[in-house]
């Protein structure tokens, strides 16, 4: 047992309900109130040729832009600092695993702000860099694949699905000290296992494709909310040597290609998605148990979104918890949530002036709740993509700017970054992770 120290045009879709919320007012608008924070976003698409033969096949490039040059429609002109991923990040990791990094896809910031921990989807990496400095500090190889990984918020682990490898993998982290430890006795084999009723973990008719998508940490540190490609869920107990299933959903309770999870007025939340799909359910934060039978304690189905152009991805809740919201990436539209009844309040267009066709993937929201910010896919994403419906295509890569208005209840999409590398002629920039580092 390990002790803690603490503790994702028109819209097509038919909403069978809306329920209208009074605004709530806000401050007037000012243009010189901006916290401190930088908004990140990490270009996938290949910044280095590996191997001399023309091509290119690692690397990455991280864009940080600050917090007070994002203001109103003129953050378009926004100059990023740019860091090269291809460079000293590829080159730490040769040096400590043998093997260079390929397409860093998600990323998050442990809770001090310290430093950002970066998954390589196109390999096993785990990048940890000093946010302050944008070094490289430590690269670690959990094996086939690294889709996602998610920090503790008592700083002392970070949780890895290792996707196409079907491992739940756990790293030991002391950010004091830059020491950072892949413990393999935490491993939790999907492929293998079974659940606490029994079942197996990968199952042709519970859960046809076990491979963990993203992991979702409580604020207590007490569960990990795993999704799963073929769908169904498992909560799991992070904290136990190895770590531990406290509960099982099948494909049926929770649907395919979740990845969008926030805790938010009490709840958890977790969407699922895919070319033509998007569901959010919401999760209670205490009942889990081992002894309990499977899909308990059941979720609550907010809304599903099936048919062409439902492709949910991103989420973040708004200044106070109060609202909730998601983006669909294919259908180019945002979706918003009262977390008091889990009514919704709008769902609007993406698609206007700033952007003919956005496709929408990651949300964050600036400290002060006046903006949030999207990463904009490229015309050949690299990731996500069902080539049958070209659900994760875009027009114009970057990052989006949407301005929060009437207290969360709506938005407008007021600029865009844009981020480009032409290769040969042709736009392969696929920007992924987005994140807000409040300094």
């Amino acid at each position: 047992m390990r002790r803690r120290s603490y503790l994702t045009a028109s819209i097509t879709i038919l909403v069978l309900m809306v329920a209208i919320v009074p605004a709530t007012t806000i401050p007037a608008y000012d243009e010189n109130d901006t916290a401190q924070y930088e908004v990140w976003a990490i270009d996938q698409s290949n910044s280095r040729d590996e191997d001399g033969n023309g091509t290119l096949d690692s690397g990455g490039t991280l864009y940080t832009y600050k917090g007070q040059d994002l203001i109103g429609e003129q953050a378009s002109d926004a100059v990023p600092t740019v860091v090269d991923l291809g460079g000293a990040s590829r080159d730490l990791c040769v040096a400590q695993t043998g093997t260079a990094p390929v397409r860093p896809h998600m990323f998050e910031f442990n809770r001090s702000g310290s430093h950002a921990v970066i998954s390589f989807v196109g390999s096993g990496h785990v990048l940890f860099m000093n946010t302050t400095t944008k070094a490289p500090v430590h690269c670690i190889d959990v094996g086939v694949q690294a889709h996602a990984a998610m920090p503790s918020n008592d700083q002392t682990f970070v949780v890895v699905a290792n996707q196409n490898g079907r491992l739940l993998q756990r790293i030991n982290t002391n950010y004091q000290t830059n020491t950072f430890t892949l413990d393999n006795a935490a491993t939790i084999n999907l492929a293998t296992c079974t659940t606490p009723s029994g079942a197996p973990c990968q199952d042709p008719v519970l859960r046809p494709d076990a491979r963990p998508i993203c992991p979702v940490i409580d604020k207590c540190d007490r569960f990990a909310f795993i999704t799963l490609a073929g769908g169904g869920l498992f909560v799991v107990d992070p904290n136990t040597t190895p770590m531990s299933i406290i509960a099982e959903y099948d494909k049926n309770t929770v649907h395919p290609d979740g990845c969008g999870g926030v805790q938010a007025n009490g709840q958890m939340y977790i969407n699922s998605g895919g070319a033509k799909e998007s569901d959010l359910y919401s999760f209670p934060l205490r009942g889990y148990l081992s002894t309990n039978p499977p899909n308990t304690p059941a979720p609550s189905l907010v809304y599903s979104h099936d048919g062409t152009n439902s492709d949910s991805h991103g989420a973040v809740a708004t200044s106070g918890e109060r609202y909730l919201w998601v983006v669909e990436r294919f259908g180019n539209n945002m979706t918003i949530v009262d977390t008091r009844d889990n009514s919704i309040v709008d769902q609007f267009s993406l698609v206007g002036p700033v952007s003919n066709d956005p496709a929408p993937d990651i949300l964050d929201i600036s400290p002060d709740g006046k903006y949030i910010f999207m990463s904009l896919r490229g015309p050949n994403p690299l990731t996500g993509n069902n080539p049958a419906f070209n659900n994760s295509v875009g027009s114009t890569p970057g990052v989006g700017i949407i301005r929060v208005q009437q207290g969360g209840t709506r938005g407008r999409f007021i600029a865009r970054l844009p981020i480009s590398r032409i290769v040969g002629g042709v736009e392969r920039a696929d920007p992924h992770g987005l994140r807000v580092l409040v300094k």
